[in-house]
């Protein structure tokens, strides 16, 4: 049985994205608002709301798997946008 963690969720996502992006500011965004979906997703299974966490100590292991699962989506966007057409 195949387990999908919240991070593979949105690197799956971000990938998915990549593939079909086209390199302007509104797929840009596009891409962006879905990596923040999906991280929005990837809290609310973690039981917590997007947005509402700090940067201190104690923040939970799925937190930051969520937020590292964003920054690899966020990049992925990035690549898509610069790579030309």
């Amino acid at each position: 049985m195949l387990l999908l963690t919240p991070t593979s969720v949105v690197l799956l996502i971000g990938l998915a994205i990549l593939q079909s992006t086209q390199a302007d500011l509104i797929a840009y965004g596009i891409c962006q608002t879905t990596c923040n979906s999906a991280a929005a997703a990837c809290y609310a299974a973690a039981g917590f709301m997007f947005g509402t966490m700090i940067a201190v100590h104690n923040v939970p292991p799925v937190v930051l798997a969520c937020n590292t699962g964003l920054g690899t989506c966020s990049a992925t966007c990035v690549v898509a946008l610069l790579t030309p057409d």
